[in-house]
Parts: structure tokens; sequence; C-alpha cells
């Protein structure tokens, strides 16, 4: 017996709800059908449908039965549409959300490179410093830092970022290095606007605390508050890829390591992931390549 037509042959069965229907949707003749459900039934030791001359209706054991085979059919499908999905070169449209900043630096130039290494693709980044609804606003693909509070959203894990402390080495050859949160009140803090005067959290003896800062000098924009670190004003607390240039030529430091929070998580989450498109799997394949940078906290 043929396993995966015998269910294929039972599922239509409980769908068209008669065995004449299901034949002519199988195209196939009506003794073959029931031939068929007799030998699953038989080989399962189990009646799946009560039958009179009238009607048929599941079993109890036919209603269990249904949806595993529904769940096995399915992901055949998928599979077979995978296999041949990945015989075409990825076309399309495909729209793709980011936060501002991050966009700018990591996923804009992602991006750029894919659209040049497949030509025949369409892309669309838009850039947000807000929570998008991927389904409301037809996005295919966002990137996103920080927990997920969408629990029905597909979430593919790319890495971690870490909120941290910085100063350059002029500010901090004159007014010396923290050594705890509570030193930072002493220090001149370059802040956002807008922003509440609390950095943090902080983490010591296991228990979180913030620390209401003051400083001189405040902006509405991360880049130029950077930038006034590096030239040695004051203290800066920031996302780890916002100040990553700076660390790297050791312009800026980072400060109080060991009372930071645990990084943020860093995904990429689609509002699906059934039958996906050529494009979004290969885009999401492209993605985790590109940032695997970050998979180290």
């Amino acid at each position: 017996m043929d396993k995966l037509k015998a269910m294929q042959t039972f599922v239509q069965i409980a769908d068209q709800g008669s065995l004449t229907a299901a034949a002519l949707a199988l195209d196939a003749s009506l003794p073959a059908v029931v031939r068929t459900l007799a030998a699953l039934e038989a080989d399962l030791g189990v009646r799946l449908f009560h039958r009179t001359t009238r009607r048929i209706s599941l079993t109890e054991e036919g209603r269990r039965y249904l949806d595993s085979c529904r769940q096995v059919l399915t992901s055949l499908q998928e599979a077979e549409a995978a296999l041949k999905a990945d015989a075409r070169e990825p076309a399309g449209q495909l729209t793709i959300t980011a936060p501002v900043q991050f966009g700018q630096m990591h996923v804009a130039p992602a991006v750029t490179r894919f659209v040049q290494r497949y030509p025949q693709m369409r892309c669309s980044l838009l850039l947000y410093d807000r929570v998008v609804n991927l389904l409301e606003e037809g996005i295919d693909v966002g990137i996103r830092i920080g927990p997920l509070e969408d629990s029905s959203l597909v979430a593919y894990p790319l890495g971690h970022i870490r909120r941290v402390v910085v100063a350059s080495p002029d500010y901090l050859a004159r007014a010396g290095a923290p050594q705890h949160p509570k030193d930072l009140l002493q220090a001149n803090c370059v802040r956002r606007t807008g922003n509440t005067p609390g950095w943090g959290p902080f983490i010591d003896k296991g228990r979180p605390f913030s620390i209401n800062v003051g400083g001189n000098l405040d902006f509405n924009q991360i880049a130029p508050a950077v930038e006034a670190c590096v030239a040695g004003v004051g203290v800066g607390m920031f996302l780890s890829y916002q100040v990553a240039p700076y660390l790297a030529d050791q312009r800026l430091q980072i400060l109080l390591e060991a009372y930071e929070s645990p990084p943020r998580p860093l995904s990429l989450v689609l509002p699906h992931a059934r039958l996906l498109p050529t494009r979004t799997r290969v885009f999401v394949d492209w993605m985790r390549e590109a940032l695997q940078a970050f998979r180290q906290p």
C-alpha cells in the first residue's frame, strides 16, 4: 500500500464528506477509493469512519489521525516547495524595516550587496525608531533590537548588542575613570534629550539600579552625542554598535563593564514562516551571514 496516497485519500474523504465526492476530487474511481480506505484501516487496525448507506463520519480515532495526516502532508508540500524554489533565482519585491542608526550602519550596506548579487530583486528599506507592525504595514522582514513582545512573530536570533558606558582617553586623563556607576554622579555626562536622566540599568550583586546623571551638553540624536564623547566632553551611554568604530581605533574606551546589564537580543523577524517565497528565504540567510559579527555578546 502507498501510505502517502492512502493518507491523501483519507483526508479527501474527510474533507468532502463522502466517498463519491472524494473520488471525484481525486479523479479516481469509487471502488479504488473504497479499497484504499479499507487497506488503510486494516493497516492501522482501527476504523476511521462510521459508515451507513446515507452518511459517513469520523470516529474518534479518525479525528486524531486526520490531524496527524494534515501535518504530514503540509510538511511534505512545504519541503517540495522549498526544493523547487531553490532552483529559481530570487526575484520580486521585498520590504525590510530596521532601527534608524543600526539600519544605516549595518542593514543598508547588506541590502545593497543583496540587490547587487540578485539583480532581479527590488528592495525597500524603511528605517524607523519605533516598533513596526509587520502585517499591518506590509513588511516582509524586520530587524529588532531588544526582547520581542509580539509572540506571533517568527524570530531568527542574530546575536546580541550591549549597552555600554564610554569616554575618550583625554577625558579619562583629566577626570579619571569611574570605578562604580555611582561615580557617574560626579562626571560630565553627554545625554539624549527626551530620555530620562537615569542611566542603566546597571547590575550590582545581582540587583538592577539606575543613576540620575547630569552634564552640560545634550543632543536629540545619537551621532553628535558620540562625537562629543570622542572630542573629550564627557561620558556617554550608547548601544555597542553605535560606538564600535571608535572603540576599534581606541578613541573611546568602555567603562564599568562589571556592572553592565545583560546584552539585548538582536533578531530578524517575519510575520509567518509557512511557504516562504524564495526571495524571503534567501534574504534571511543573507542577513544572518551579514550580521554574524553580533553573534558574540
